[in-house]
Parts: structure tokens; C-alpha cells; sequence
């Protein structure tokens, strides 16, 4: 039977007793199956006037405790983000700038190897829109999604919210200058069940007509890494810039001129504090300004923008060459002689200004530092720049404020000489490195496929074995004092420089290289996913060959994407089928894989006593035209993944991720007592494959 017939024959079934089925399903009704369609966020939706012809769309989600879903600012190469469609907007409304949205949650998954941006307990996200159309009657808005907890669940909600007449009066009085009284306009609420929208009585209480949240109490959407991490990154390379030419030699000097012109100690002190908290000052303010001018919700988005990712690919890169040597990056010489003639003053208005001086000179060494600091913590929107700010303005200034303290231990620091290059130079190389993070993160959003995993460990290979090669000697830079010999500590750094290549090289053959997973593509984007010249293809033979419609997935097993070739295939080799409903941006199914499946029990099972099938539900190529249909329910099956979605549903009665299913020849499942399994063990999850293949006759 084939997956037409199968489709036709649930759909067909004879319902003659319905009595029977009746009674039946007051006995089941509230007992808990195996099998069920969750439905894990439940929707509600209003329309606001805003002011003249805008209003807002306000959408809210309660999700089921334990479950989480995507926001639509996770970066690619993870989850499935949230996906929102505006059907109708072509000559209706225009959107102002991109949705908005409320608290969400941020943490690194280990399994894609990025930042996931996720919603829990409630999901709030609004839209400004533009009415244009006068006679505009409806806003129509699709929702795609996924939800996860131990399985994952590619949804989608429609809503056609109603435009009540009043909203259109506006769109028209504001074209003639007339302002219409906006204090009357109650919010309309979508029904959940039937998505139809519908005005709040007059007669209802207000705490009855809809679940509405004051735009003033929206959260600003939380950044998509730990703001501690931020700070304390930033707080190293703070301490980093300390040690470079162009600010070290200023502690000795600025930390004598406040002890020795001070008429007291205390006021001495008390004048090194205040110059470093102006310094702090003053790159908290820049900070606050870099997120004034973008906004949260703009940095967010522009995390994954391609032309936001080749821009800073391409400063940092002019930030590395500089600190390499090639060129000095300075700030225009008037600007540093008019604060130094503020500093003259003295009092608070001169030590602030000094600090500003301080900022100045040093920015060909800062600068780049600085530079970026914020476009890393700029990419993670809210209020990161300032976060990133404080850490490094605080490692900059604590030597000023606890040398003038303690001035005893100027004796203790060491001499300012070549080493300072050094630590500039190493500087370079790092941000030389990071800066293909960012060519990186273009390249997976185009899908070109220029810049894959093994090009990208061969770059960074390149880049510390020159690093090495220069702390160890063999390299010298424009600006490098003549070297007889290397210090201890250069030695040192050097040697750990040489065993960090060394990590990366593996990595070419497949190696996860666990410690920097954050920072290449994530292993499925490469020439092979086994690496080059991996064990997996050879174990498991090459492509060539292979039945049709098959290919070699993970750890090699010879997987089908299509239902009808799987199932012949099986035929001809008389072996059950394993259904391995899927999807590409389901994390669970791939720790499933790599934890699971590498089993060597299970591998060999999976390798040559089944025929695996696996059905990727969130596949987004459309299907044909004349394979598109509309289910009994009226949904449209319009893509692949649509059709396995329906196929999973209407067949198994559950729309959840990964999910497993053993079936013979004819489409029937193999087990009794536990049709279907998911998220599970490797003990439960063998012991249900020897059951459900002892089956198989």
C-alpha cells in the first residue's frame, strides 16, 4: 500500500457505528493515550488605534509550562525561528518597522552551536501597521512556528483580524487633516477558537472583555547572550587595552600628576577616583548613544542581516591590519588640543576633561578594542553596549583610582618597552580571527556555501599558527623592537597559542572542537558532513550507488526523504520500515542522533535491520501543484513538510518531535504495546527496536 492508498483508506474508513464511537469516546475522553495533538501555545490577537490612520496588532501567547518557543530573532543555523506572514498587506497597509517583542529568554545550545532567543510562560509580540486602503476589511497574519520541550512541534496560527470602520474613518480624516477623538477606540479581540474578531461590550466589565497588556508594561526584549558574560568579556579586554602603548605609559604619569600637584594625599585620592569615574563616564555614554541610535529591537534583527555582518567583517578587519602595524587609526589632532586646553581649568570640569583627553590619545590603541566590543554586544541588542562599556571603562580605569591609592606600587610595574606591541599584535590577530565569525554568519544566511566549516577551521588554523610562529620569534611586525631573545611569559603564551592550532586541526576531520562551537558553522554545513576524509563515508560506503532517493545521513546510515522510495526499497529487500519523523531545526531529534543513535547497539540495528525513512516536517520546498490538497479539516498542504505533517497527524494522531514508528511492509505498526516512541534513552529506546523488528514477519 502505498502513501495515497494509505491517506485514502483513514480517510475513508466506515463510521456506520456511530453509537459505539460515541460511547467510546466518553470512556476515553479524558484518559491519557500514547498519542495526542498537543497544542502547546494558545493565541489571542486585538487591533489598537494608535493615532491617524496606524494602528497596532497585538498578539498574546500562553505557553504551557515547560515548553518554549522561538523567537523570531534566533540566528540562523538553530531553531526553527518564528516566522510571521502578513497575507493581505499588497495595497492595504504598509508595516512600520519590523514586530516587536516582549520578555524572551536567551541560551547557548550546544547542539546548533548558537544563541537560541526563546519565549516561556507568555509569548507578546505587536506590529504597527499603516492603513492605506479605506476599504480595507480584514488583516490577515500567519503564524510559523516552533515549540519545544522533550519533542518539538512545528505549528502555524492564522488570524483574520477585522477592521472596524471607525479605524478606516481615520484613514480618511487623516488624509484630509481632520484628527479624530482617540480615547473612544475600545481593542478588538480575536477568539481563539474560530479567529474571528469581535468588539468588547459596552456592558461586559472590562477585566471580561480580553486579555489586554498596557503597551506600557511591554518588556524590552532581553538580549541574546548573558549580559555577565558581556560585561566580563568586556572587562578582559578593558585590562587588554591597559597593557597596550598607547595607555600604559599614562598610569605612572597621570597617577604622579594627581599625587604630586594635590595639597593633600586625600585630595589626591580623592581626584584619581573622580578622573576614573569620568572615564567610565564617558564610555557608558558612548554606549548608551550606540543604543539610542540603533534601538533593542533593530539591533536584534540586525544580528542576522547580511550587509550588518559584511560591514563589520570588513572594520574589523581595517582594526586587525591596524594593530598589526600597518597603519595607526587616530582621531583628529584639534579634537585632542581642545580638551587638553579644558583640562587646564582644573577642579571637576578639568579632571573631566582630562579623562576625555585620555580617551583620545589612546584611541588607535582603544579604538578597535572599543570598536569591537560594540559590534558584539550591538548584535546582541538591549542594553549590551552599555553593559560592554561598563566592563572595559571599569578595567581601565580600577589602576588609575588603586595606583593613586597606593602609590607605593608603581614600583611593581614593569617598564614600558616592546612588549606593548606585543600585546597589540596578539590583539590583532584575535580580532583578525573573530572577523571571519561575522563573513561567516553572511554566508549561512545566503546559503552560499563560500565559507564552510573546514574552509573556516583552515583560516583560523592559519591565523594561530602565524600567531604562534610570532610569539615565538619567528615572525616580526613594522613596529617590533629587535628581539634577542623571547621572555618566559612570551614563551608560555606562545606554547598556549601551538596547542589551541593543534585543537583546531581535527576539527577538518569531523572533530565537534566543543570549546569554540559558538564560533564555526555547525558541522552539517560543510563539504562532508564526516569531515575531510571522515570515517563515515568510508565505513559506510560512498554515495555512488545507492538506491533511489537514498543518501548517507548520520554516522552513515543510509537514509530516505520520501516516503514512496523508502517503501520501495523496502519491498525489495524484505525489511521493516522506521519511520523517523523529524525536522532540520529540531534540536531534540539531533541529540536523538548524536546520543542515541552513535550507540553501538543501536547503529548496527539502524545500519542493516531496518530501512529508515526520515520525514522532515519542517521542509519548505513547495510540493507540486497537483499535489497540493486541502485536508478534510481545511488546511492547505502546500509544501513537503506540510504533507508529513498531515501524514504524521492523520495517521498517528500526534504532531510532536522526533517520533519514531516500526511498520512492515503494508504500512502497519509493528508494536503493540507502545505504537510510537520519542525522546527516550538508549536502553528504552533499544529495547523498543528488538521488539518492534521481532515483530516483523
Amino acid at each position: 500500500m502505498n502513501f495515497n492508498q494509505s491517506r485514502q483508506a483513514i480517510i475513508s474508513k466506515n463510521v456506520w457505528n456511530k453509537t459505539i464511537v460515541f460511547l467510546l469516546f466518553f470512556i476515553f475522553a479524558f484518559a491519557k493515550g500514547n498519542a495526542q495533538i498537543l497544542e502547546p501555545v494558545k493565541w489571542t490577537a486585538k487591533i489598537e488605534k494608535k493615532s491617524g490612520s496606524n494602528a497596532v496588532l497585538i498578539f498574546d501567547g500562553t505557553i504551557e509550562k515547560e515548553w518554549h518557543m522561538y523567537s523570531q530573532f534566533t540566528p540562523d543555523g538553530g531553531p526553527l525561528p518564528l516566522e510571521i506572514v502578513f497575507k493581505n498587506q499588497k495595497g492595504n497597509y504598509n508595516l512600520v518597522g519590523k514586530a516587536k517583542e516582549g520578555k524572551t529568554k536567551t541560551a547557548f545550545n550546544d547542539i546548533f552551536g548558537v544563541n537560541e532567543t526563546f519565549f516561556e510562560g507568555k509569548a507578546h509580540i505587536e506590529q504597527e501597521i499603516t492603513i492605506i486602503n479605506p476599504n480595507l476589511k480584514t488583516v490577515d497574519v500567519d503564524f510559523d512556528f516552533q515549540v519545544c520541550k522533550e519533542v518539538c512541534i512545528n505549528s502555524n496560527k492564522k488570524f483574520s483580524i477585522t477592521v472596524p470602520s471607525s479605524f478606516k474613518m481615520d484613514a480618511i480624516a487623516t488624509v484630509s487633516g481632520v484628527k479624530l477623538d482617540e480615547t473612544k477606540r475600545p481593542g478588538l479581540v480575536v477568539d481563539t477558537i474560530e479567529n474571528t474578531v469581535v468588539a468588547p461590550s459596552a456592558e461586559k466589565p472590562k477585566a471580561e472583555v480580553a486579555q489586554t497588556l498596557d503597551k506600557e508594561q511591554i518588556p524590552a526584549p532581553a538580549p541574546q547572550r548573558s549580559l555577565w558574560s558581556i560585561f566580563f568579556i568586556a572587562f578582559l579586554s578593558g585590562f587588554a587595552a591597559l597593557l597596550t602603548p598607547c595607555v600604559f605609559p599614562m598610569i605612572p604619569m597621570t597617577v604622579s600628576f594627581f599625587t604630586k600637584q594635590s595639597k593633600s594625599r586625600a585630595k589626591g585620592i580623592r581626584n584619581a577616583i573622580i578622573y576614573g569615574l569620568s572615564i567610565i563616564a564617558i564610555y557608558v555614554i558612548l554606549g548608551l548613544i550606540v543604543t539610542k541610535i540603533f534601538g533593542a529591537d533593530a539591533l536584534n534583527a540586525l544580528s542576522t542581516d547580511v550587509w550588518f555582518n559584511l560591514i563589520f567583517f570588513v572594520i574589523l578587519i581595517i582594526f586587525a591590519t591596524s594593530f598589526l602595524g600597518a597603519f595607526e587609526i587616530m582621531l583628529p589632532n584639534s579634537w585632542g588640543n581642545k580638551v587638553d586646553q579644558q583640562a587646564d581649568r582644573g577642579g571637576l570640569v578639568g579632571i573631566l576633561f582630562m579623562a576625555l583627553a585620555l580617551a583620545i590619545v589612546s584611541f588607535s590603541c582603544t579604538g578597535p578594542i572599543v570598536g569591537t566590543l560594540l559590534v558584539e554586544a550591538a548584535s546582541n541588542g538591549g542594553i549590551a553596549p552599555v553593559i560592554g562599556m561598563l566592563g572595559f571603562s571599569l578595567a581601565l580605569a580600577l589602576p588609575f583610582m588603586l595606583f593613586a591609592m597606593f602609590p607605593g606600587w608603581l614600583n611593581s610595574l614593569p617598564k614600558s618597552g616592546g612588549w606593548l606591541n606585543t600585546v597589540k599584535v596578539v590583539l590583532g590577530f584575535l580580532e583578525l580571527a573573530l572577523a571571519f565569525k561575522f563573513l561567516s554568519n553572511a554566508d549561512l544566511v545566503l546559503q552560499l556555501h563560500f565559507l564552510e566549516r573546514e574552509v573556516f577551521i583552515s583560516i583560523w588554523i592559519a591565523i594561530f599558527a602565524a600567531l604562534t610562529l610570532y610569539l615565538f620569534g619567528k615572525i616580526t611586525l613594522p613596529h617590533d623592537s629587535p628581539l634577542q631573545h623571547i621572555s618566559v611569559g612570551r614563551l608560555y603564551l606562545g606554547l598556549l597559542t601551538l596547542v589551541f592550532t593543534v585543537y583546531l586541526i581535527p576539527g577538518l576531520w569531523g572533530a565537534p572542537l566543543k570549546l569554540i562551537s559558538a564560533f564555526p558553522p555547525p558541522p552539517q554545513y560543510s563539504e562532508s558532513p564526516f569531515g575531510v576524509g571522515g570515517s563515515g563515508v568510508s565505513n559506510a560506503g560512498s554515495q555512488e550507488g545507492l538506491p533511489k532517493g537514498a543518501e548517507l545521513g548520520p554516522h552513515g546510515i543510509m537514509v530516505f526523504h520520501d516516503y514512496e522510495d523508502g517503501l520501495a526499497f523496502a519491498k525489495s529487500v524484505n525489511k521493516p520500515i522506521m519511520l523517523d519523523f523529524t525536522g532540520y531545526a529540531c534540536v531534540n531529534c539531533r541529540k536523538m542522533e548524536n546520543n542515541v543513535w552513535s550507540d553501538e547497539r543501536i547503529l548496527p540495528i539502524l545500519k542493516n535491520d531496518v530501512v529508515l525513512i526520515s520525514l522532515y516536517v519542517d521542509d519548505k520546498r513547495e510540493l507540486p501543484k497537483n499535489e497540493q490538497f486541502k485536508t478534510a479539516s481545511g488546511d492547505e498542504i502546500i509544501t513537503v513538510g506540510d504533507k508529513w505533517t498531515d501524514f504524521m497527524i492523520s495517521k498517528y494522531k500526534t504532531n510532536t518531535q522526533p517520533l519514531y514508528v516500526i511498520t512492515d511492509l503494508e504500512g502497519e505498526n509493528l508494536h503493540t504495546s507502545k505504537p510510537t516512541i520519542s525522546y527516550v534513552g538508549v536502553e528504552e529506546y533499544l529495547q523498543w527496536l528488538n521488539e518492534g523488528i521481532g515483530n516483523f514477519k
